[in-house]
């Protein structure tokens, strides 16, 4: 597994490499962004560092304070901006109806695109993203959306792996113990959408992506109680693997 030590050099060089001297972080309240950026607190000065908080209408940012404040972010970084007259008007124009909440949804990951990039421009800074090595793989993503970032420093971990290095940041438990969730809807959840658990979906993912067995044999490595829920991660990223393909082109 990799190291914070090993993820922490990636970022400075990779900051050094752009001449950047700044990091815009779109903070949810969720895992995922509270690893991106303890990371970043380890890799750089905490006044480089410019949080964004991106609710929408009255969405709960407790959370996404709590790990502002457990690592001492100064508040004149942070910014909050409510992105409900963005997505609505874009709504509106789309004519998305607001029971669609999977077209609506994909416009609020695009909409948080729009805004981290943005932020990232007035100060001169590189987006860094939040996205796992189990989300991607499993296509859990907007295209040019949330997946959209400068770096990536959880790219190379499975959603068990950041859970290990929050426990290894002694992270605060609220973190280690919530549902894992996108936030596009209310009590919407990452496992109910995907119908098995990341725990689950990383074992099958590990033996087909790092260990290279192929999909025909990964389902007798399985006991007979799990091993429906095991194809059932195989037939999942058989059916977003396009997503890691466009464009297309020549």
């Amino acid at each position: 597994m990799i190291e914070i030590g090993e993820i922490v050099l990636f970022l400075q060089k990779t900051f050094a490499a752009a001449a950047k001297k700044n990091a815009v972080i779109a903070v949810s309240g969720g895992i995922d962004s509270a690893l991106s950026l303890s990371l970043l607190v380890k890799a750089m000065p905490k006044e480089q560092i410019w949080p964004i908080l991106l609710p929408y209408e009255r969405q709960n940012m407790e959370d996404a304070e709590a790990i502002l404040d457990f690592w001492q972010i100064p508040v004149e970084n942070r910014r909050t901006l409510n992105i409900a007259s963005m997505v609505d008007a874009a709504c509106k124009s789309l004519q998305v109806e607001s029971s669609d909440q999977l077209r609506k949804g994909n416009l609020m990951a695009r909409a948080r695109m729009m805004a981290v990039f943005d932020y990232a421009k007035s100060k001169d800074a590189l987006v860094v993203g939040t996205e796992n090595k189990s989300e991607h793989y499993l296509g859990y993503f907007t295209r040019f959306g949330d997946e959209a970032s400068d770096l990536e420093p959880l790219l190379t971990l499975y959603k068990t792996q950041v859970r290990q290095l929050a426990r290894e940041l002694n992270l605060p438990e609220v973190f280690l113990e919530k549902a894992p969730s996108a936030g596009l809807w209310q009590n919407q959840s990452d496992e109910q959408e995907f119908g098995f658990s990341y725990e689950l979906a990383d074992q099958v993912l590990a033996y087909l992506i790092d260990q290279k067995v192929p999909k025909n044999e990964i389902f007798n490595l399985f006991p007979k109680e799990q091993q429906e829920l095991a194809t059932k991660v195989l037939q999942r990223v058989d059916s977003v693997a396009f997503k890691h393909q466009v464009p297309y082109h020549l």
